[in-house]
C-alpha cells in the first residue's frame, strides 16, 4: 500500500542522541555518557508514597489539571524558591513530563506563520515541537566566547512583526550554561519592549552550582508573559514516573488543558502522589544529589584542563560541553570514531543544533567509577589523535 504521510513529520530529523545509544546497547563492556537521567533511584520516601497511593486504591484519573494538592504544592514550592503567586486552581497544569508541557504550550499559543525563537545548542524537541505546532522556527547560534548565554544582540537581531515566542533554555542541556539574574533582566526588557512572550523551560533549575536559579518569570513585569516550564525528572531523579508542570497566565493554560484534556486526560495518578512528597520533604535529596554532581562536575573539568581539552565552566544541569575542534573532525564522526575505539558513547554536539559543531555533550549523571574509566579512555583516544596529526 502507498501510504500518505504527513510531510511535516517526514520531515523532521529523529532524534539525534538515540542513534548512538541503539549501537552502545550491542556493544559488550561499552561506558555511556550520554543519557540526560539521573543515576540515582527515586528516593525512597517518593517511592513509598507512590506505593501507598496503589495500595490505598487510588488508581483512577484526577481532574485534566492535576491534584489539587499537587497545584497547590507547586504553588507553595514557586512561592517559596522564586517568590512567584500562581493561583493553582487557574494557572497551573500537570502533565506528562515537561517535553508534554512544551508540545501543548506551542500548540497553545502558535497560529500558522509565527515566529519561534529557539537559541541553541539546546534540547532537542524544541525544534520539531514548534514545526509542528505550524511555526517557523528562528535559530540563534549561540556562542561559547558568552558561555552560551543569550545575549541582548542576538535576541533583537531574531526578532520580526511576526515573533511570537522566546524559548528559554536555562539551565542549559547540553552546554550546563546558566543566565543570571542581570542576564534575564535584558532579556526581559528586550521581551517587554516587542512585546512577545517566553517560555522558560527550567527543568534543570534545581541543579545549579554557584548560587540559586532564578526564573525570569519573578522579574517586574514577566509573570503575565511567561510560560514556566518545571519537572520532577531530573531534581528528584523521577524520569520513569513522568511528570511535568507548566505555569502560566490563565487564558494559555485554560487552552494548554484543553489540548491535554484530549491528548492525556491526565498525568499518572500514582505519580502525582509522589510528587506531592518530592515537593514537601525533598529538599535534602536534593541537596545531596547536586553535591554530588557537583563534585563530578569539578573532576571533570580538572582531567580536560590536565589532558588539553578547552571546556568552559558549566553551572548548571548534568553535562559538560567539551570543545574538539582541533580535531579536525565533525562532531558525528569523533563520537563515532569514539565510540568504536574506546567503546564510549557521547552525543555529538550537533544533535542539539548545527552551532553545536565541534563540541561532545557529555553527561556526568553516572557513577564516578565509570566517569574516571570513560575519561581515561577519552584521553587516550586524543592522544593518539594529536600523535596522528
Amino acid at each position: 500500500m502507498n501510504y500518505e504521510l504527513s510531510k511535516t513529520v517526514e520531515n523532521i530529523k529523529p532524534s539525534g542522541i538515540r542513534k548512538f545509544f541503539d549501537i552502545v546497547s550491542e556493544m559488550k563492556d561499552a561506558i555511556s555518557l550520554g543519557v540526560g537521567e539521573p543515576d540515582f533511584e527515586t528516593p525512597w520516601h517518593i517511592r513509598e508514597e507512590g506505593i501507598y497511593a496503589l495500595e490505598k486504591g487510588k488508581t483512577f484519573y484526577t481532574s485534566n489539571a492535576g491534584l489539587k494538592s499537587l497545584r497547590e504544592e507547586i504553588s507553595n514550592y514557586l512561592k517559596r524558591t522564586q517568590n512567584i503567586s500562581y493561583n493553582p486552581m487557574k494557572e497551573i497544569l500537570v502533565t506528562v513530563g515537561g517535553s508534554e508541557a512544551i508540545d501543548i504550550g506551542l500548540r497553545a499559543i502558535i497560529n500558522q506563520g509565527d515566529e519561534v525563537i529557539i537559541p541553541q545548542p539546546s534540547y532537542v524537541s524544541y525544534e520539531p515541537c514548534a514545526v509542528l505546532a505550524g511555526a517557523k522556527p528562528v535559530i540563534i547560534n549561540l556562542k561559547a566566547e558568552n558561555d552560551f548565554r543569550l545575549t541582548v544582540q542576538e535576541l533583537e537581531n531574531a526578532i520580526t512583526d511576526k515573533t511570537k515566542v522566546l524559548i528559554l533554555p536555562y539551565p542549559n542541556n547540553p552546554t550546563g550554561a546558566i543566565m543570571g539574574k542581570k542576564d534575564l533582566e535584558e532579556i526581559a526588557n528586550v521581551i517587554k519592549k516587542h512585546n512577545i512572550l517566553v517560555m522558560s523551560d527550567e527543568i534543570y533549575g534545581e541543579l545549579t552550582y554557584n548560587g540559586n536559579h532564578v526564573s525570569i518569570a519573578s522579574l517586574d513585569g514577566m509573570q503575565e508573559r511567561t510560560i514556566l516550564i518545571n519537572g520532577f525528572s531530573k531534581a528528584y531523579a523521577m524520569t520513569g514516573w513522568r511528570l511535568g508542570y507548566v505555569c502560566a497566565p490563565e487564558p494559555i493554560i485554560k487552552q494548554m488543558t484543553k489540548i491535554h484534556q484530549f491528548a492525556i486526560m491526565c498525568a499518572p495518578t500514582t505519580s502525582q502522589y509522589a510528587a506531592i512528597e518530592a515537593l514537601k520533604n525533598g529538599y535534602e535529596d536534593i541537596d545531596m544529589m547536586r553535591k554530588s554532581y557537583n563534585q563530578r562536575r569539578r573532576f571533570l573539568l580538572k582531567r580536560f584542563e590536565e589532558m588539553g581539552l578547552d571546556c568552559f565552566e558549566p553551572n548548571g544541569a548534568f553535562y559538560v560541553f567539551p570543545c574538539i575542534k582541533e580535531f579536525n573532525l565533525t562532531s558525528e564522526e569523533f563520537a563515532l570514531k569514539f565510540l568504536e575505539e574506546e567503546r564510549v558513547a557521547v552525543v555529538p554536539g550537533t544533535a542539539f543544533g548545527e552551532s553545536g559543531e565541534g563540541y561532545l555533550r557529555i553527561s556526568y549523571a553516572y557513577s564516578m567509577d565509570n566517569l574516571k574509566m570513560a575519561i581515561n579512555r577519552l584521553e587516550h583516544f586524543i592522544s593518539n589523535l594529536r600523535k596522528n596529526k
